[in-house]
């Protein structure tokens, strides 16, 4: 940090601030004075439809006569409903994501013999480049893993002999690489950022042929390569839940915009990459967990509902916590009355909870999840329907687990490539798409160039 802000005069810097403020306010009222749809949203909160998609969808409401009624969440893949996915590789004791993965990218359940091939093309393409890891990884090291992993994509680029070629069969090439090699990425970049960081000796693991992406991560990211059964096909479904959510969420259309440009595949990937680090999109999860550290130290009895329900308020009127107003992990954009992803993580968690001792904090969570909605109507007078996200126990599957923090994010990253890549190749590979370029209403007015003496 002393470094990077060698030779810059802080006072200065508060000067432009001061100077930024006084020449850049915009009046709020000219959002609806033009209609600007913030957000991309509609007055109903409703996305403005952007696109056409066949990978996948998110249905958390239905409209009649142009009014929103809420309904069970569905998340849909390719046209299949992930509940019925999961359902049918848990009811055979597979792994799931390697299925889904081909699923999203193809359009198409694999056979035995596709999905057999696919999983042995991945395999073949874990090994990063030569030297990669020494080069871009430990010469270069981040204390987040995120900003790692988005500076080594945009670094394949250079071990690429052919990368802006946008054929069909030269974009699914570079799909699977990438799906291959992110969770080796994202392992190397944490135990170098646990090395140069944290003072901790330095492992590095290479993936293990015959071994899923979710027991090689597991496997890659410990010491002693050590892990259960039970936390590897636990941590496969996480991954299937978070592989692709609409090409309307943030990360997805990050890519899609850049996909539109022309520009190469590892640039549009970097692109969703730095959306999903955001605490707004995938960095969620994180607040979560830091949330209810504020909940566990400040609630004596977790069982004690009017305690919980207290300090609820408290989050609610920026009086405890982050100050942010916000309880995290509760509500969403497009579901209601139920995140389906939530749904399906949440009954596997309580399993692993059981397992794990740590029952009472599971139910803490479950607590919350209940009261949420009567202190967002007693403290804000908001009483539309809300449900728990995804991202209330995704976190605490992780921290089961024994998963540190800094790779809840980076674990979304695994698994949302594959719905990134789905999304990039659909974009460039459809005849007639163009490049993406909303308007954007100027408001400054007019003035004269001023001589420099005479300002």
């Amino acid at each position: 940090m002393q470094n990077a802000e060698k030779g810059t005069s802080m006072d200065f810097i508060e000067s432009l601030c001061q100077e930024y403020r006084k020449h850049n306010q915009i009046d709020p009222a000219d959002y609806e004075r033009y209609r600007v749809k913030r957000g991309l949203r509609n007055a109903d909160g409703t996305g403005v439809m952007a696109g056409v998609t066949q990978i996948g969808n998110v249905l958390g409401y239905y409209l009649q006569d142009g009014e929103r009624f809420p309904a069970p969440g569905k998340l849909i893949y390719r046209g299949i409903d992930v509940e019925e996915l999961v359902d049918g590789f848990v009811r055979e004791s597979r792994f799931g994501f390697e299925e889904t993965a081909y699923l999203l990218l193809f359009g198409t359940l694999p056979t035995r013999e596709q999905l057999t091939a696919f999983q042995q093309m991945l395999t073949d393409n874990h090994t990063l480049p030569h030297m990669f890891t020494e080069d871009m990884i430990i010469k270069a090291p981040s204390p987040d893993v995120m900003n790692k992993l988005a500076r080594s994509v945009l670094a394949l680029y250079s071990y690429d002999d052919n990368p802006d070629d946008m054929s069909l069969s030269n974009q699914l090439r570079q799909a699977i690489q990438l799906i291959a090699r992110v969770p080796v990425i994202v392992a190397h970049a944490f135990a170098v950022k646990r090395h140069y960081y944290d003072d901790e000796s330095l492992y590095l693991h290479r993936p293990q042929a015959g071994l899923s992406v979710a027991e090689n991560f597991l496997y890659s990211v410990r010491h002693d390569n050590q892990f259960t059964e039970q936390e590897a096909r636990l941590l496969d479904l996480c991954l299937v839940l978070h592989a692709e959510h609409g090409g309307g969420n943030n990360s997805a259309f990050a890519c899609r915009v850049l996909s539109s440009s022309g520009t190469d595949f590892y640039s549009s990937i970097a692109a969703a990459v730095g959306s999903l680090k955001g605490p707004r999109h995938g960095g969620a999860n994180k607040k979560v967990m830091e949330m209810f550290g504020y909940i566990e130290d400040a609630v004596k009895d977790w069982k004690d509902e009017d305690e919980v329900r207290a300090f609820l308020g408290k989050l609610l009127r920026k009086e405890a916590g982050d100050k942010s107003g916000l309880i995290y992990g509760m509500g969403h954009a497009i579901y209601t009355i139920s995140d389906p992803r939530a749904v399906i993580l949440k009954k596997f968690a309580k399993k692993l909870a059981e397992t794990k001792g740590m029952l009472d904090e599971f139910e803490l969570y479950e607590t919350v999840e209940r009261l949420t909605p009567e202190v967002l109507l007693s403290v804000k007078g908001e009483d539309k329907v809300v449900c728990a996200n995804v991202d209330l126990f995704s976190g605490m599957v992780y921290k089961m687990m024994g998963i540190p923090q800094e790779l809840y994010t980076p674990l979304f990253a695994v698994a949302r490539i594959v719905g990134w890549c789905a999304h990039r190749i659909e974009e460039v590979c459809q005849p007639g798409n163009r490049i993406i370029r909303p308007a954007y209403k100027a408001v400054a007015p007019m003035r004269p160039f001023v001589p420099l003496d005479q300002r």
